[in-house]
């Protein structure tokens, strides 16, 4: 598994667990299937940007993309 899924994985996992979600209580949230939450969470390469997406707006957070080495949030 790559770095950034990974971190996104992580990010996902953490962020879910600090509001006190379930993975069924996100995929609801998201109008995603269960099974996709816990893809997300596990880092399988196969994950969905689009539906990555709603997940991520579910939580709160976006997915950036920025030049390497730039002193920002980090790439997310």
């Amino acid at each position: 598994m790559d770095r950034l899924s990974r971190a996104v994985a992580d990010e996902v996992r953490g962020r879910r667990r600090a509001l006190g979600l379930t993975q069924q209580d996100l995929a609801e949230l998201a109008g995603v299937s269960e099974r996709f939450i816990r893809f997300v969470e596990q880092a399988k390469p196969s994950v969905q940007l689009d539906t990555l997406e709603a997940v991520l707006a579910a939580l709160g957070l976006e997915l950036r993309v920025v030049p390497s080495g730039s002193s920002g949030d980090g790439a997310r």
